[in-house]
């Protein structure tokens, strides 16, 4: 109505009326389409500048249309007067042109009639050419994006650009066409500004353009025609028309290309979304800009009558109202050219509008939740989580890591991973969302390395998917993070788990991997093997290993049962504090004794600082050291204990405020420690001294467990009878050595595995084909053939598994003595028969084909269907009294040659077993809930954790799942990994991880003074209780008596009890199986069939008469090999060292003495040490004589033991 109106007002109303009135202004306001050519010049007196009545808005139009026409038609005439002069003057200038590329010295000789003014003319076109040249590629540079220039120049265009739109956008409430004074008004003279900028902007991308007319036709070219002349029009007559200014809205479509300049769009994504905005964007603003225009002005042949008044936000939301095929019909075009342009617009605008907003929306949809950046929190430490992320991964780790056992954690954990987390995952960080963030993004990128300030992190954990099918190309892609990570910031602190032990090698190829910064690699083959190989020494260490080195709650159990006492140990971990001023100049034993008595701690290892000025390994860690070891000031011990709250006593403890309290709780910091600071310095010198025959021991790894100095040795008389040129032990005399052996000689069929009888040896029953992955045999071996043990202590191996698979393991092993294949399978009763399984020590059963199958209910099949065969097995008993060892009926373990024999060597071995559910077996499982396949007659839930269930308890099963725990340990205490190596794989230093790269073998090497030092060391191991010199202590004695009376005098230091499960249990028959009591208080009850665990001292004198025997006894058939693969010694050297080496017998021996006769008193109440080292053979019994006789009335008829080609 309001434009009804508007059309009945008289025309010749005042001019200063109308020019207030901005309404009625904007109706009679007039403008053709571009279609429309014809010029047309109404009368009107609406505008108020014209006192003729008469509109202007062609004259705008025109110059734009003169422009773009008149360019486009000199580009089409030059390209047309060029094509006919080179046709018509036969003009081949693009093979002349050629020629002189190619040629340019040929092409004047060829001519022949060549002048000196032709060659001028020749060489001035030459110049232009490349005037033209220097001229277009300059320009060029100035528009592109490549040099800083150009970015500026491109980034100011399209912000210009930006700014006359938003001019229009203010100018569109004004009337369509109006006068206006250049020198008047503001938004005029700025708007000139930027059109003379685009105007020069023009030129150079004219210049620069190789086709001139293809850049005529371009979009950005056509907006500059329809915007930059009506610019110069409008000063030119002092009026204003609003004309095709909307245009500059197309300038929007390069915003995506602005933002990558600016180099801050960098992925598809991001830059895929911004250009379906602009796009869209800019055509919805340009099309309403034509529809403000035309209804606004009305239709040319109807004299403009038909307009109507929108504003310009009327027409965009007509816009959208129109592509989102809604229409309300609130606003409609009116005029005809409004109409005709709705009709096309539809039809492109449905198409974008379909298919432009869906994508949007999905690429919106598709951003990463998890894309942001870690921000740093003052004062608090990040760690940075990365690899194979998966609930069971982060679940384990979180809960180990975040245990409220440990101390306050201050450290914030950041996951970064390349998936985003499912649904359970996310849960489990929002739980823990005060300490857990997650990222999504890879390590191998460095702007995700960026995001979560890898280069101020604490540390990297990388985590390794224990269950691929494929190990090594696991451990390949561990290594490139670590590689990614350490290019990225090199000093960051990476410990990364690996999965098989020879690609440990290729992370010391890296050059910012640095093991003493505390970089580490946890081995989960090497570790899982060390662990199974020691519960073959000592049934059931793997269980207590593994809960020392796990965060586990206290469950408080009142009934009296095995899992009481189980409980009550699980509780214990593994912590590290530093000792107390008031234990410096005490020695190893005497604190040992002091921190468990008084204090209710367990200390088992100590880091020694060594005052040696070299520069190599400085520190050492210690694990039961003699009483020749001191305190210093500053030692870090290592406790076993409850909490960390409980290891603070070490610490705070003060002989002068704490020596009478008998509650260990009390102990806390007391006011007197500036006191016994002062107190380590009047002890320094005498310290010094004591420790002096530390300086010359080998010290070149941090788990270096000597005691002597390696020219000092006791029992170092047997050198007298070693042949001086036979290799015994490796290079670094940390193992048991001998000549590389061919498979086909230690290979047993059927038949001779039968007639060798075998007993206390180990069985390795391994599923695996030519296919199977390879899980590292020889770190199961390695620390069964320690040289902590001698060489008759050595229990023969034998495999049973496929030949195929055991072949592709024989280069590692070749170099071990007393090691036997039997070629089979672990299924056959035939095969385990043969090796007299059920006189064995310990059954190993292992599976490499557990990663080849997708049920995980399925990947321990094999073992378990070998466990449930061996234990329904029967056996007679009557092969119970053939035990062919040669220590016959004496007390199992004991060496009736030996005239010293130290309390291990009380030792139980296996009874005679009549079933297989007594043959101690140890099965790997790879799927934790498969453990309750195991044991049929328990009853264990299948929900229940695995270190709760009963075959974990009694050490029969193992899963290597409890190794994650090492992460978080490692992490909170790099010396942890180094301790739990030291104990479980026999002696691996990162030494003889370097020679195994290098040669992936064991290098024999010379027994010297310097390697027969390394063999002192400690070694894990049982000590029975029903004989021997702690019998009295068996039944109904205290362990804490126990544990003091074994430390005082044999130095053996008791930290675990396997017990029988039902000895609790005042029945006749009871249960065979035990279980694992970690760290008994002091008052614990103790049982005649107790197996102590202990970590006991090397016996020097032990094995003297046994090796001569062991040695002696290969002499005959292998003296001829020797001559050949020995390097002889000529006889005169020969006799010299044997001399020397008998001199140096009796001085050590005078030495030990020495020691012996200075330490006998040391730290003990009894007089003159009532506890003989020497432990008396009690005589045989009867029953035991019949049996003897027996054996020896049948021992001619049984073949003896068949040690194949054991060199040593």
């Amino acid at each position: 109505m309001l434009a009804e109106a508007d059309a009945t007002v008289p025309h010749g109303s005042g001019n200063s009326m109308m020019s207030r009135n901005n309404y009625f202004n904007k109706n009679p306001d007039s403008s053709i389409s571009m279609s429309k050519m014809d010029v047309i010049i109404p009368f009107s007196p609406d505008v108020p500048c014209d006192n003729n009545g008469q509109r202007m808005w062609w004259a705008f139009l025109a110059s734009s249309m003169v422009t773009f026409f008149g360019g486009l038609f000199i580009i089409l005439l030059w390209r047309t007067l060029k094509y006919l002069w080179t046709v018509c003057c036969h003009c081949n200038i693009k093979k002349k042109e050629a020629q002189k590329v190619n040629n340019p010295a040929n092409s004047q000789v060829a001519d022949g009639t060549a002048k000196g003014p032709d060659e001028k003319d020749e060489v001035v076109p030459a110049s232009e050419v490349g005037w033209m040249t220097s001229v277009k590629d300059w320009a060029g540079v100035m528009i592109s994006a490549q040099t800083l220039t150009g970015r500026v120049l491109v980034v100011l265009v399209f912000a210009l650009s930006i700014g006359a739109l938003g001019i229009y956008f203010i100018d569109s409430s004004d009337p369509i066409e109006s006068c206006q004074n250049f020198y008047k008004d503001f938004t005029l003279q700025i708007d000139m500004f930027f059109n003379v900028f685009f105007l020069l902007y023009f030129g150079l991308r004219f210049i620069a353009a190789n086709d001139k007319l293809w850049f005529w036709l371009e979009v950005n070219s056509v907006v500059d025609f329809f915007t930059v002349p009506p610019v110069f029009v409008s000063v030119y007559l002092n009026r204003s028309w609003l004309g095709l200014r909307f245009l500059r809205a197309l300038r929007l479509i390069q915003f995506s290309e602005i933002l990558q300049f600016l180099n801050i769009l960098k992925t598809s994504n991001s830059i895929k979304l911004v250009n379906l905005c602009s796009i869209f964007i800019s055509t919805w603003l340009t099309a309403a800009g034509f529809i403000h225009l035309v209804e606004n002005s009305g239709d040319p042949w109807e004299n403009f009558q038909n307009s109507q008044s929108l504003s310009y936000w009327e027409c965009v939301y007509l816009l959208m109202v129109t592509m989102s095929t809604v229409g309300y019909g609130d606003v409609y075009a009116k005029t005809t050219l409004g109409r005709l342009f709705m009709v096309f617009f539809i039809l492109g605008g449905l198409a974008m509008f379909a298919s432009y907003v869906p994508e949007i929306i999905e690429l919106i949809g598709n951003r990463k939740k998890y894309g942001g950046s870690y921000s740093a929190v003052n004062g608090r430490k990040h760690i940075v989580v990365c690899g194979h992320i998966t609930l069971e991964s982060v679940s384990n780790f979180l809960k180990d890591f975040l245990h409220k056992d440990r101390d306050d954690v201050n450290v914030e954990i950041v996951f970064l991973h390349n998936i985003s987390p499912n649904l359970e995952l996310e849960a489990l960080f929002k739980r823990h969302f005060t300490q857990v963030e997650f990222y999504q993004g890879s390590v191998l990128n460095p702007h995700d390395l960026a995001r979560v300030k890898i280069e101020s992190a604490d540390a990297c954990l990388i985590l390794a998917n224990k269950y691929c099918p494929d190990p090594d190309a696991e451990d390949a892609s561990n290594i490139m993070r670590v590689i990614s990570i350490k290019n990225y910031s090199p000093k960051i602190r990476i410990i990364t788990q690996m999965l098989q032990y020879h690609n440990k090698a290729h992370l010391l190829n890296i050059p910012s991997w640095n093991w003493k910064e505390g970089d580490d690699a946890i081995c989960l083959a090497e570790l899982k093997a060390g662990f199974i190989a020691q519960s073959c020494l000592a049934q059931g260490l793997s269980t207590m290993l593994a809960n020392l080195f796990s965060m586990r709650s206290f469950i408080e159990i009142e009934e009296d049962t095995w899992q009481k006492y189980y409980l009550e140990g699980v509780a214990n971990e593994m912590y590290t504090e530093y000792l107390s001023s008031a234990f410096v100049g005490l020695s190893f034993p005497a604190v040992c004794e002091l921190c468990y008595v008084k204090l209710k701690l367990l200390l088992i290892a100590i880091e020694n600082k060594s005052e040696l000025g070299e520069s190599r390994s400085r520190k050492r860690i210690l694990i039961n050291p003699g009483n020749h070891v001191k305190m210093q000031e500053g030692t870090l011990g290592f406790f076993i204990a409850s909490d960390a709250k409980e290891v603070k006593r070490a610490f705070f403890y003060c002989k002068a405020c704490h020596d009478d309290i008998t509650d260990p709780k009390r102990i806390k910091k007391c006011g007197c420690k500036r006191l016994e600071d002062e107190h380590p310095s009047t002890l320094s010198p005498k310290k010094k001294q004591r420790n002096g025959g530390m300086r010359n021991s080998p010290n070149n790894s941090p788990n270096m467990m000597s005691r002597h100095d390696p020219l000092v040795i006791p029992g170092n008389e047997q050198m007298e009878n070693m042949d001086m040129n036979m290799k015994q032990y490796d290079s670094t005399g940390m193992f048991h050595w001998c000549p590389s052996k061919e498979i086909e000689k230690v290979i047993l069929t059927r038949s001779e595995a039968s007639m060798t009888v075998l007993s206390g040896h180990v069985v390795v029953c391994i599923f695996g084909d030519v296919t199977s992955a390879l899980v590292g045999l020889r770190n199961l071996v390695m620390p069964l053939r320690a040289s902590n043990f001698h060489y008759h202590e050595l229990k023969p191996i034998v495999f049973v598994g496929s030949l195929e698979y055991l072949r592709r393991e024989w280069e590692t092993l070749h170099n071990f003595p007393k090691v036997s294949i039997l070629p089979g399978t672990p299924l056959s009763r035939a095969d385990l028969r043969a090796v007299n399984i059920n006189l064995c020590d310990m059954c190993v059963i292992l599976s490499a084909n557990q990663n080849n199958i997708d049920d995980a209910s399925l990947q321990d099949k094999e073992c378990i269907l070998a466990s449930l065969n061996i234990k329904s097995m029967q056996f007679d008993d009557s092969i119970g009294l053939l035990q062919a060892n040669s220590q016959g009926f004496t007390p199992p373990g004991m060496d009736r040659s030996s005239p010293d024999s130290s309390p291990v060597h009380g030792l139980a071995r296996q009874a005679s077993v009549t079933t297989g559910a007594n043959i101690p077996i140890i099965t790997e499982l790879v799927n934790d809930s498969n453990v309750q396949f195991l044991d049929q007659d328990d009853d264990d839930d299948p929900d229940t954790e695995l270190y709760l269930t009963q075959p974990f308890a009694c050490g029969t099963a193992f899963a290597v799942s409890v190794l994650d725990s090492l992460m978080s340990a490692t992490y909170f205490n790099d010396n942890i990994l180094t301790l739990i190596r030291t104990l479980v794989t026999g002696g691996a230093t990162p030494e003889l991880e370097a020679l195994l790269a290098e040669e992936n073998a064991l290098q024999g090497g010379y027994s010297t003074p310097q390697t027969l030092a390394n063999r002192d060391r400690c070694r894990v191991a049982q000590l029975a209780l029903y004989d021997g010199p702690f019998a009295d202590l068996g039944d109904g004695g205290c362990y804490g008596d126990l544990f003091c009376k074994a430390l005082k005098t044999y130095n053996m230091l008791c930290f675990g009890i396997y017990r029988l499960r039902d000895a609790h249990l005042a029945t006749p028959s009871q249960c065979t199986k035990r279980y694992v009591i970690t760290n008994p208080p002091y008052e614990f009850e103790l049982v005649p069939t107790d197996l102590i665990f202990c970590l006991m001292q090397f016996d020097h004198n032990a094995g003297q008469s046994r090796t001569s025997l062991s040695h002696s006894s290969h002499s005959s058939h292998s003296s001829s090999k020797k001559s050949s693969s020995v390097h002889s010694i000529p006889t005169t050297n020969r006799q010299n060292r044997s001399s020397k080496a008998r001199e140096a017998g009796h001085k050590q021996n005078a030495t030990r003495m020495n020691r012996m006769s200075q330490e006998r008193k040391w730290f003990t109440d009894e007089p003159e040490n009532a506890y003989p080292r020497n432990i008396q053979i009690k005589p045989m019994s009867t029953h035991m004589a019949n049996q003897v006789n027996q054996y020896k009335s049948t021992s001619s008829l049984i073949p003896p033991i068949r040690e194949v080609e054991d060199e040593c």
